[in-house]
C-alpha cells in the first residue's frame, strides 16, 4: 500500500468514526449500517433492553436509537403498548424506520427527528427510557435527565448504557463511566440504583434507576 493509498483511507475512517455523533449524507449511511451489523453493537443494544423489563403493555421511548436495534427489541416486548424513538439524525430515523416498517405501520412504534433538548410531549406518562451510548452527546446531561424523569411515571424504569470507545479504554473505564452516569442520574433525582455489565472488549456498563414517587422536584 503506497503512502498516498494509505493516507486516503485513514482519512475515510475517520470520516465515517466522526459520523457515529451525528450520521449526514452516504458517510452517515455507512457508520448506520456499521452500527446495525456490528456484533458487539447488536449485542449491548439487546442486553440494555433485557435489563428494562418491558412488559406487554409498557409505554417506552428510546432517546438516540440510531438504526433501529433496541428499537426492534423493545416493540417485540411491548406488544400492546407502545415505543417511542428521538433521533437528531435524519439518517438514522429513515434507517430505523426502514428496519421497524411493519411496527411502524401498525403504529405501536414512532420515531421522531428530534435532539435531546427537544423531546417532544407525550399524551400519557412513559413506563421506560432507554438510552445506549448517545448521553455523551448531550450538551447538558443533568438538565436533560431531569426532562426525561419528568415524562416518567413514579416508580418509572430509567437504562443508560455505555460501552468507552476511547483509545486503551478498559475494564477501569467502565467503571469509572458506569459511576460518573449514576452520578447524573442522581443529581437529575433518580433513585434505586443498579448497575449491570456485559462482557465486551471493552465491557459495557448499564446503569439502572427509577423515579422515585412524587415526580421531578
Amino acid at each position: 500500500m503506497t503512502t498516498t493509498t494509505a493516507a486516503l483511507k485513514r482519512r475515510a475512517i475517520g470520516t465515517i468514526v466522526r459520523q457515529f455523533g451525528h450520521p449526514r449524507g452516504l458517510p452517515g449511511r455507512v457508520a448506520g449500517w456499521i452500527m446495525a451489523h456490528r456484533g458487539s453493537n447488536v449485542r449491548r443494544n439487546r442486553w440494555a433492553v433485557s435489563l428494562l423489563d418491558v412488559r406487554p403493555t409498557d409505554r417506552v421511548l428510546e432517546v438516540g436509537f440510531g438504526p433501529g436495534i433496541a428499537i426492534a427489541e423493545l416493540a417485540g416486548r411491548a406488544t400492546r403498548g407502545r415505543v417511542y424513538g428521538v433521533d437528531h439524525s435524519e439518517v438514522m430515523v429513515r434507517q430505523a424506520g426502514r428496519r421497524n416498517a411493519a411496527a411502524v405501520r401498525a403504529r405501536r412504534v414512532e420515531l421522531i427527528h428530534a435532539s435531546a433538548d427537544r423531546l417532544p410531549g407525550f399524551d400519557e406518562p412513559l413506563d421506560a427510557i432507554l438510552s445506549v451510548n448517545s448521553l455523551g452527546f448531550w450538551p447538558d446531561a443533568v438538565d436533560h435527565l431531569r426532562r426525561l424523569r419528568g415524562l416518567l411515571r413514579p416508580g418509572g424504569r430509567i437504562a443508560l448504557t455505555t460501552q468507552p470507545r476511547s483509545p486503551g479504554a478498559d475494564a477501569g473505564t467502565t467503571a469509572r463511566a458506569a459511576r460518573e452516569l449514576q452520578d447524573l442520574l442522581a443529581r437529575a433525582g433518580f433513585t434505586g440504583f443498579r448497575v449491570e455489565t456485559l462482557d465486551l472488549d471493552p465491557p459495557a456498563a448499564c446503569v439502572l434507576a427509577e423515579n422515585p414517587a412524587g415526580g421531578p422536584s
